[in-house]
């Protein structure tokens, strides 16, 4: 039987992962970038021999051998290339499954999110009882601006003043302040000359009579209710 169907082959090993190749290409990268430096001092060799060298043949076989040596060199460099090419691809392929992977995970979970949105949204949190909410805290804060105007009334102030009122009580004030400016402006009583009074007194206060007169006859000069001399 196993001569006509075959064997069942055995499993292999299993394949290097994406970052385990990008490692091994890495590497042969850093391989090769040693041999092209290596190269690369022996053509700076070869370069101070041809600068000293005079004679003809010895400078053709040291061209031959540099140019040997720079062959080689382009083959690495070449090899280098391709490694990096292919160590780009790995990675671009290593950040696409990433990529993929989270954005696997991002969607599952807006999905869970989404179906614990939805269980709130039916249990726990309905619309009528948003909407009652709303409007009993609307007709709260109506109640409270009602209780703040009425507490902010000023009762002793009378709400039946019209303009003309208004306009009657200045010009009442008006008069009133220009005669307190009058009174102000005018002179007191005690400072008026007056032309009523006599240069001398004729009389003694209280209606004693007239003023006395000095009784030495001192050619009849008056004197007060004390019979001091006035002058006259």
């Amino acid at each position: 039987m196993n001569r006509v169907f075959g064997r069942k082959k055995a499993p292999g090993p299993p394949p290097p992962s994406l970052g385990e190749a990008s490692q091994g290409v890495g590497g042969r990268m850093e391989s090769i970038d040693v041999k092209i430096t290596q190269l690369d001092k022996e053509l700076k060799v070869y370069r101070d021999k041809l600068k000293t060298t005079k004679s003809p043949a010895a400078k053709k076989n040291l061209q031959k051998r540099a140019m040997e040596v720079l062959k080689r060199k382009r083959m690495y460099e070449t090899q280098r290339d391709q490694l990096a090419g292919q160590q780009f691809n790995i990675d671009q392929a290593a950040f696409g499954i990433e990529s993929a992977k989270a954005t696997v995970s991002t969607v599952a979970a807006m999905k869970a999110a989404n179906t614990e949105l939805k269980n709130v949204m039916k249990n726990d949190l309905k619309i009528d009882d948003v909407d009652e909410l709303a409007d009993d805290m609307a007709e709260m804060m109506d109640e409270f601006q009602e209780i703040n105007e009425a507490l902010a009334q000023n009762f002793a102030t009378p709400d039946d003043i019209d303009e003309a009122d208004l306009e009657a009580e200045l010009d009442m004030l008006g008069d009133e302040l220009e005669e307190e400016f009058a009174e102000e402006d005018a002179v007191p009583s005690y400072l008026q000359e007056s032309t009523s009074l006599p240069a001398h007194p004729t009389a003694i206060p209280g209606g004693g009579g007239k003023v006395p007169v000095a009784a030495n006859g001192g050619g009849g000069q008056k004197v007060d209710e004390y019979g001091l001399p006035v002058e006259t």
